[in-house]
């Protein structure tokens, strides 16, 4: 019964970062090229804002631009999310069976526990995805897709090269443990209202969300992770930026993508992007938890007519 419930979240969870990956992919493109520019990248042109920088993309890039690294981008959604929500309720589970009802620090725990696995995992994923993205027709011989791009970094730069940006990565998972957590305390806290409000059992909380609770509680609560936790996406996307033509990467670790960028941005260039990151992620994460929830209520419901 646990290892059915647990499947079913990482059915849910993978459905729901197709489906989220497939809507939003062309503001991650902007976002991506946002992050790594810092003006001195000659390959990379200089965009006004998200608006400018779509229309830019589009107009000398066709289609292709606004969707390269998409294969990478579906490939990581689908296994992170599945991956994500497997671990997490895998945990939640393993926390409950010493109490009845877990509190915000389980919940954060539970959350940062799933997010290190999962960017352990995938990093090498993530990493094409960040170069594939940053391609334009003016790169100095560019992949020609995931697997040719795989297998170059294998070459040039070896096995380590695919790691690149882990560090960072690891300090993200403070962003999905922020945003699982706000939505667990958040959902938790409309159920609570609408139970006192209609006298149903606590239990029922199946039937007492809908569509729009789960976009608003997604929504709000990526919001609340993407504000804390951005600087560390602008140095993760700076660290995993391809070498330059004689191999020399353009910053050692995160320290030094740290200064470089406080050198010649300022504190400004921690968030570069954070406008198509927002218009991206906001509506994405309640994609995200409209797909789980009820892909997840779906299958709960095909498992009780089995038994």
């Amino acid at each position: 019964m646990a290892a059915d419930w647990q499947w079913e979240n990482a059915a849910a969870g993978s459905a729901a970062g197709l489906a989220t990956v497939s809507f939003t992919h062309p503001l991650d493109v902007v976002r991506t090229r946002f992050q790594a520019n810092d003006g001195r990248l000659l390959h990379l042109p200089t965009y006004k804002n998200s608006p400018h920088a779509l229309f830019t993309i589009a107009r000398t890039e066709g289609l292709r631009g606004l969707y390269a690294g998409f294969y990478p981008a579906v490939l990581g959604s689908t296994i992170s999310w599945g991956l994500y929500f497997f671990f997490y309720s895998n945990a939640k589970e393993r926390y409950l069976r010493s109490r009845e009802e877990l509190t915000p620090g389980l919940h954060l725990a539970s959350a940062a526990e799933a997010g290190a696995l999962v960017s352990c995992c995938t990093n090498p994923i993530w990493l094409v995805k960040t170069r594939l993205q940053l391609q334009t027709p003016q790169q100095a011989r560019p992949y020609s897709g995931f697997h040719d791009a795989l297998r170059t970094i294998l070459r040039e730069e070896g096995w380590k090269a695919l790691y690149k940006g882990l560090g960072p990565g690891l300090f993200l998972i403070t962003h999905g443990a922020i945003q699982f957590t706000t939505y667990e305390e958040l959902r938790k806290m409309v159920i609570r209202f609408r139970t006192t409000e209609s006298e149903q059992s606590f239990n029922s909380d199946v039937n007492s969300l809908d569509s729009i609770d789960y976009a608003i509680l997604g929504a709000s609560s990526k919001l609340a992770a993407i504000s804390t936790t951005y600087p560390f996406q602008v140095i993760r996307a700076q660290l995993q930026q391809r070498p330059t033509i004689k191999g020399i990467p353009r910053y050692i670790d995160s320290w030094h993508v740290a200064k470089e960028t406080l050198r010649f941005e300022g504190f400004r260039g921690f968030y570069k992007g954070i406008t198509a990151n927002v218009l991206k992620n906001a509506p994405a994460a309640s994609v995200t938890f409209i797909v789980y929830e009820n892909v997840l209520n779906m299958l709960k419901l095909a498992r009780r007519k089995d038994i």
